[in-house]
């Protein structure tokens, strides 16, 4: 079973390089999926609210720790805040619902999942009668103060960021007491973010990189949309280490330093995405991987794109 290196945050805490993500996994599958993680040796687990499925992976972690074969404390539990409990007074009681769907007493590391708010108190995606999505304009600043106060109260271990941009992370560092710990965003050779990774570590901010595989699974995907795993430039360099494309996607963001959360419910794939700790990239090929930026992002959300702190509105 590999050692999973960790990163060290700015808050004292580590957190593992690799984990296993759980968006789009759906009910029925994810707790298998979980089950089989943490047996293969995955000790970092990305959750949040919106996905829909915490209370089964909650009900794996709970299978595995009665088992004997892991403790609360060997895992690192992510998860995140959705739009619907921006306001500072409805934080805390979302965070202890995902405590409870996970039955667990702490998160290691809570987002804020998106910088929009959405109309409080009802749907997670709320929509008047004409299909429009109905917006909060509670400032993200307001939610972050919040965060601070569910960490001190001892309810997570760190706090973070999620689909921020440079200049949203600007606003919140300029008033923050607790500096984010971590920033999640879609990262993957098509959307490589070179300049915002670069961004976050000269605010000693950790990255954390989802859909590094492309999200083949959206459900908005085209049939004539590029297939990052599909790519002859990803494939060719798979063949050069006796890889698959996926193990090739994953190992580039860990040689960048980059937290990565491949998503996957088979338990094959699951093994063979952990698998990427006996070689390292060369340097050309890192440099080969970059250069098929095209800023081809998968989560565009463009039908919020109308709200005051959508995040894809700048460069970076």
């Amino acid at each position: 079973m590999p050692a999973i290196p960790s990163v060290a945050l700015n808050d004292g805490n580590q957190m593992p390089i690799l984990g296993l993500g759980t968006w789009l996994s759906k009910p029925g599958e994810v707790k298998q999926a979980v089950e089989d993680a943490i047996d293969a040796g995955y000790r970092h687990l990305d959750c949040a609210y919106a996905y829909l499925n915490e209370k089964e992976v909650g009900d794996a972690i709970k299978n595995k720790i009665n088992a004997g074969v892991i403790k609360r404390a060997d895992l690192f539990i992510t998860s995140k805040l959705w739009n619907t409990f921006h306001s500072k007074h409805l934080v805390e009681t979302a965070l202890k619902e995902t405590l409870t769907n996970l039955g667990v007493e702490y998160l290691d590391l809570f987002l804020i999942h998106w910088p929009m708010g959405f109309q409080e108190g009802g749907e997670i995606f709320p929509k008047n009668a004409d299909g429009e999505m109905l917006f909060s304009d509670v400032d993200y600043i307001d939610t972050w103060k919040a965060m601070e106060d569910v960490k001190k109260k001892g309810l997570v271990k760190s706090i973070g960021l999620s689909n921020f941009n440079s200049e949203q992370i600007k606003r919140i560092n300029a008033i923050a007491e607790i500096k984010p710990a971590v920033l999640q965003v879609e990262c993957n050779p098509y959307l490589n973010q070179e300049k915002l990774i670069s961004f976050a570590k000269s605010n000693q901010i950790a990255v954390t990189g989802y859909s590094p595989l492309g999200a083949p699974e959206r459900p908005w995907a085209k049939p004539t949309d590029p297939k990052l795993l599909e790519d002859p430039r990803i494939t060719t360099i798979a063949k050069k280490y006796n890889k698959q494309p996926a193990q090739i996607l994953i190992r580039f963001q860990i040689d960048r330093g980059v937290i990565v959360i491949p998503k996957s419910v088979n338990k094959e794939r699951i093994k063979a995405n952990l698998n990427v700790f006996d070689f390292k990239l060369s340097s050309d090929d890192i440099d080969a991987i970059k250069s098929i930026n095209c800023n081809g992002r998968a989560l565009l959300l463009e039908w919020v794109k109308d709200h005051k702190h959508y995040p894809f509105n700048i460069e970076y």
